[in-house]
């Protein structure tokens, strides 16, 4: 991770940093012996930015796959203890703790992709195939009050992802909406199928919003 992280060194400034309502913090500060902290942001199109970058934009968001691959794979809910309000997930390598805080989700899918085999897989956060989880259509969440999209993720990432706006966009006409525009939508056409939207992933962003209010 350290040699991946060093093509973006002049972005690692000396120095404390601290953003609205997040505590301070140095990127690659040491809490103990041998252990090594950075900190992240991960936006609404799923790009990775050091949390503290002053300019996030696809100039200075992570790019390589290997390590998208590696970080994404490692991203759990961060029970660690440490900067669990502030940076709500974690992703560990080794002895270097990874701290992450989102937009909206850590988990971003921004493209469809066909397998080897010729089925359908989301893929997520700039690791093309190398980020992937199987598209389940009848699965898909739409929230009418803003029409962002959500499909499930991986669990240990809190089990729901949301769908770039780009692709959200590319699917919007595929929802049916038999209870009326103001309700989430009830099915959604894909490949000459008519799929009954389960709406499973609901609970879990109502939650997420109480959460947030609470805060």
């Amino acid at each position: 991770m350290r040699l991946l992280r060093g093509g973006l060194g002049f972005l690692l400034r000396p120095g404390l940093c601290r953003g609205p309502d997040r505590p301070l913090y140095q990127q690659g500060q040491s809490p103990s012996p041998r252990t090594r902290e950075y900190f992240y942001y991960v936006d609404h199109q799923g790009q990775l930015f050091l949390d503290d970058a002053k300019v996030k934009n696809f100039i200075t968001c992570f790019k390589d796959k290997q390590f998208l691959a590696f970080f994404f794979k490692q991203l759990k809910v961060n029970q660690s203890g440490r900067y669990e309000d502030a940076f709500p997930y974690l992703s560990p390598c080794g002895r270097e703790h990874n701290y992450v805080r989102c937009d909206d989700r850590p988990i971003v899918f921004t493209h469809l992709l066909q397998g080897a085999s010729g089925e359908e897989l989301l893929s997520y956060c700039g690791g093309a195939d190398r980020l992937t989880v199987p598209f389940q259509p009848e699965k898909l969440l739409m929230l009418p009050e803003n029409g962002r999209v959500y499909h499930p993720g991986p669990e240990k990432a809190g089990g729901v992802g949301l769908v770039k706006s780009a692709l959200a966009f590319e699917l919007s006409p595929h929802f049916e909406y038999e209870q009326g525009p103001s309700q989430p939508p009830t099915h959604f056409h894909w490949r000459d199928k008519r799929h009954a939207l389960t709406n499973e992933l609901l609970p879990s962003i109502q939650d997420r919003e109480e959460e947030e209010k609470g805060a």
